[in-house]
Formats: C-alpha cells, sequence, structure tokens
C-alpha cells in the first residue's frame, strides 16, 4: 500500500484493529476449547460427579460423548495441519 491508500483508510484503523482482536480471542478460545488437556480434565470431573450421584447415566453418556467428540476433532485438525505441512 503506498502513502496515499493509508492516509485515505486512516479512519478505517479502529475497526481493522477491533477486528484483529476478535480474531485473537476466537483463536485463545479455540484452543482452550480443544485442549487434549482441557478436555481430559473435565473427563475427570464428569466421571467424579457420576460416581457421586450428582448426574445419572443417560446424562453422563451424553455428555462423555461431546467431550470425546471434541477429542476426536482436535486429533482430525492436527491430522490436516500435519498433511498441509
Amino acid at each position: 500500500m503506498g502513502l496515499i491508500s493509508h492516509i485515505l483508510t486512516l479512519p478505517l484503523a479502529p475497526v481493522r484493529g477491533t477486528a484483529w482482536v476478535v480474531d485473537q480471542v476466537v483463536l485463545a478460545a479455540e484452543r482452550e476449547y480443544y485442549d487434549p488437556a482441557t478436555v481430559r480434565a473435565e473427563l475427570g470431573e464428569l466421571e467424579k460427579e457420576l460416581l457421586s450421584g450428582a448426574i445419572d447415566e443417560a446424562e453422563f453418556d451424553r455428555r462423555e460423548d461431546e467431550l470425546l467428540d471434541r477429542l476426536g476433532e482436535y486429533e482430525a485438525h492436527q491430522a490436516r495441519l500435519r498433511n498441509n505441512s
């Protein structure tokens, strides 16, 4: 971009900056959501809830499936990254 382009698009700088910040927050949230350590910790907590009687077997199965799906999505994403490299 030339100097003229920078001057003409200067009023859009706050919008670009805000978009960048939002992108970074989304990336951080996705990393935490799909982090295998986080998912395994949640699986451990889920098992504790089942053993303590806080949830029933059906609820445990439903939530366990969701967590295992997250792990599967993470592994598939990692495989795609390895294949693209």
